[in-house]
């Protein structure tokens, strides 16, 4: 097994996780705040991260944002206090693969875990070469769109969703099936989120945001990508 990085400031708590994880052999970095992140997290081996979103000096969103910046198929699961809506949200946009709410149950959490691992390894497979559609070069393996020869800027998040369309064409998919599968919740109280990236998308690579011709929104069912526009 490899390493999970455990970003946490109750003691209670690191103990409990460390034995959890040492139990199914991974070897556990603990952090008690976010300052030294970017060096734990970019270790090799280093398979998953564990982050209180309550942190001293850097705030948990903050560094949840920072990780999946520079490494978007890095797996990120969120303990929290907060269980607001509105909290839910902000950790999807910011790219969070799971999160719970605590108190949690331990073995709950290493299946969390354990899911969020495979299904980024997933997402991370490399393609054979670029993709496109209009004038949108997308090159998955190096996480570069272009559109019109220029290059697009996108979030962790929104380059997740549209690898997940790629590897999808023409298939129509719910909002639930997206939040399932994309950013792996079994039920969200709201898929509100869903339709603000894909709003984002369009706005980044569609030649008319207003009328899609590629990000397709198919009424009473979902969404659907079509490359060939």
């Amino acid at each position: 097994m490899g390493i999970i990085v455990l970003i946490e400031d109750d003691t209670r708590i690191q103990r409990a996780l460390r034995r959890l994880f040492e139990g199914e052999n991974y070897e556990v970095q603990v952090l008690n705040d976010g300052v030294n992140a970017k060096e734990a997290t970019s270790a090799v081996g280093v398979e998953a991260v564990v982050l209180d979103l309550m942190l001293p000096k850097i705030s948990g969103r903050e560094v949840c944002r920072s990780i999946k910046d520079r490494q978007p198929n890095l797996p990120v699961v969120i303990l929290s206090a907060v269980s607001e809506v509105a909290d839910k949200v902000l950790l999807l946009e910011l790219g969070a693969d799971d999160y719970m709410t605590k108190p949690f149950s331990p073995r709950e959490l290493l299946a969390r875990v354990q899911a969020a691992i495979r299904r980024c390894n997933r997402m991370g497979v490399k393609p054979s070469a670029p993709k496109g559609f209009g004038d949108v070069i997308v090159d998955l393996e190096q996480m570069e769109v272009v559109r019109a020869g220029r290059l697009v800027s996108l979030t962790a998040q929104e380059f997740k969703l549209l690898r997940y369309f790629f590897e999808n064409p023409t298939r129509v998919i719910s909002r639930q099936q997206l939040l399932t599968e994309v950013w792996g919740y079994e039920s969200y109280p709201t898929t509100r989120t869903v339709d603000n990236q894909i709003l984002k998308l369009r706005q980044k690579l569609e030649p008319n945001p207003t009328e899609p011709r590629y990000l397709r929104t198919i009424h009473g069912a979902g969404y659907k990508f079509v490359p060939e526009g």
